[in-house]
């Protein structure tokens, strides 16, 4: 199945985090806009989670380890691991969930 990201419309999941949703059976992807100083509050997930920085620099905590991410890096995170974050600029990043994000999965319809 094709899908065409400029056709799907955004949400404002958190102050300042615009999401483009895309759920399959077993995951869920999030590309997300984030506006400078946006911040995600520490959080215990219960699934799996793969974040990627396309563009611009975000403060990442992971387990109490703080670390700057820019374009291109990549971060593995466990479930229950106690992320948290902050977009340093404007960023645009994608989140890739699995089994599907809890949370995210009842915001919008599968593909």
């Amino acid at each position: 199945m094709k899908i065409k990201l400029s056709k799907l419309n955004s949400k404002e999941m958190m102050p300042g985090y615009h999401g483009k949703l895309i759920h399959t059976q077993n995951m869920s992807l999030v590309f997300w806009k984030l506006e400078e100083g946006a911040i995600v509050p520490e959080h215990s997930p219960s699934n799996e989670q793969v974040m990627q920085v396309l563009k611009g620099h975000f403060e990442f905590t992971l387990s109490g380890t703080t670390i700057l991410y820019s374009s291109v890096d990549l971060v593995i995170i466990s479930p229950m691991s106690h992320p948290s974050g902050k977009a340093l600029t404007a960023c645009k990043i994608m989140d890739i969930f699995s089994p599907q994000g809890r949370r995210i999965a009842k915001t919008t319809p599968i593909h």
